[in-house]
């Protein structure tokens, strides 16, 4: 939730915040409008607008900071922290973090579904089982394929669906089951 839908929330208009928390109107007009970032303000206009909404310093830049990239860009993310942090470490991260489950319940499926496969490839790649967390994620399946960006521009530059089914054929399983093709996570640069 953004400070806007807080405000509408506790049904407050931008004045009354900026009176009863004391900070200046402009800065709050500012930080709603877009034109100031919530988390480049300082602690002390954290605090007191936090504190005049009632909720916590971290809800304000935890609502902030969440940005959802593009899935090419998040894919890419993931596969270089893959080959940062090695497999097993990956894995536990990702684990004890919970993000597939917090993906999820932003209803953020393509990245949730994403991780969920990554993690279950590098299981079987490692020998490891699987986590049996997440079985009522793995019953879920993206309605439409996801295809790499590079394969799209391929049919597009061909003017044929040839490359899909290639790429299909030589796809990862853990990724297809999610309907994502994706067939290679290991060669990042």
């Amino acid at each position: 939730m953004n400070i806007n839908e807080l405000l509408e929330q506790k049904n407050m208009t931008k004045y009354r915040l900026a009176k009863t928390s004391g900070v200046p109107q402009t800065t709050i007009i500012d930080i709603c409008s877009g034109k100031a970032k919530i988390e480049k303000c300082s602690a002390d206009t954290l605090y007191k607008i936090a504190k005049t909404l009632e909720v916590s310093m971290e809800t304000l830049l935890d609502t902030a900071m969440e940005y959802r990239a593009e899935f090419e860009i998040y894919k890419s993310n993931i596969c270089h922290l893959v080959k940062d942090m090695g497999d097993i470490d990956f894995i536990i991260e990702t684990l004890e973090s919970d993000k597939i489950r917090k993906l999820y319940q932003k209803r953020w499926f393509p990245e949730c579904l994403y991780l969920l496969a990554m993690v279950d490839y590098i299981s079987r790649e490692n020998d490891l089982p699987a986590c049996s967390e997440y079985d009522d994620i793995r019953s879920s399946r993206l309605r439409e394929t996801i295809y790499p960006a590079s394969i799209l521009t391929m049919c597009a530059a061909f003017n044929s669906d040839k490359p899909k089914t290639d790429s299909m054929n030589e796809a990862i399983p853990e990724f297809m089951r999610f309907n994502i093709v994706e067939s290679e996570v290991r060669n990042v640069y």
